[in-house]
């Protein structure tokens, strides 16, 4: 773990992405006239029209160690710990769209985007888009036990609008983007005008959205380098023992002009620790 911290900070060394101090605020109070039952949540009314609701497995999401919707799982407030610093530092910046990426494959980056999508929905004035934009190798749908009609295939093949191919898995305030199977020329669909349009389109939807794209591994092809530039922010995910010095350095220097909010050490062997 130190190698990696390490080659992290040397690489934001010499690419000059050394992260900005934060700049003291002064925070005025007053008193709330209001009591709790008082207060509505817009997001509250919410309801699934156009989009298409399906429920999901439990024991599907437990297989593939979606553990966000178990609060009695320890792992769950790891998710939630990681949940509360990315949307700080989102919220900071007032950036709305986030990049899941990683360097190498199996590095966990798309079990990683789908508890951290779960994990922000549960937050009463967020609402989260989870796109799977890993158009070579998608997973999210899978993981998830989703069956859909309609995917991204069908959007980028012009069979389909982005409310048709768009699902709720019964979780309030998620709404998830599935690609259904693997996509031929991937990189050229990413940096299509189509693709340009859905992005800014979903940003638009909704104020309080917070939108996550699960990205191709970095060092596998140039798709996420491709639709990087069109995204606020990224995490960068980072397997135990699975990615080399160099392949993090090298990582470190392809995002250097990407706003990166943290790096998640994933597989690491940890004790979970109780509540008390």
């Amino acid at each position: 773990m130190e190698k990696i911290r390490d080659a992290i900070a040397k690489a934001k060394k010499q690419s000059g992405t050394e992260p900005r101090r934060r700049k003291a605020t002064s925070v005025r109070t007053r008193k709330s006239t209001k009591s709790l039952k008082e207060i509505s949540n817009p997001l509250d009314s919410i309801v699934y029209t156009e989009t298409k609701v399906v429920k999901i497995n439990p024991d599907t999401l437990l297989k593939n160690r979606i553990v966000s919707l178990n609060k009695t799982d320890a792992l769950s407030w790891v998710i939630d710990s990681l949940r509360t610093q990315v949307l700080q530092k989102m919220e900071e910046n007032n950036w709305k769209t986030l990049a899941i990426i990683s360097p190498t494959p199996e590095a966990g980056k798309t079990v990683i985007a789908i508890n951290l999508a779960i994990s922000i929905a549960q937050q009463p004035h967020k609402t989260v888009a989870l796109v799977d934009f890993d158009l070579r190798r998608p997973q999210v749908a899978n993981y998830l036990g989703l069956k859909t009609d309609k995917s991204i295939n069908d959007i980028l093949e012009g069979k389909a609008e982005v409310p048709e191919a768009m699902v709720n898995p019964s979780i309030p305030h998620l709404v998830v983007l599935p690609t259904n199977r693997p996509v031929l020329k991937s990189s050229e669909n990413l940096s299509s005008e189509l693709v340009l349009n859905l992005v800014e389109d979903l940003k638009e939807r909704y104020d309080s959205r917070v939108i996550i794209f699960d990205l191709p591994p970095l060092l596998n092809a140039d798709d996420a380098l491709v639709l990087l530039p069109q995204v606020d922010c990224a995490l960068l995910v980072i397997a135990d023992g699975m990615s080399k010095e160099e392949e993090i350095q090298e990582t470190m220097r392809l995002i250097s002009n990407i706003n990166l909010v943290g790096v998640v050490f994933n597989k690491a062997e940890v004790e979970a620790r109780s509540y008390y």
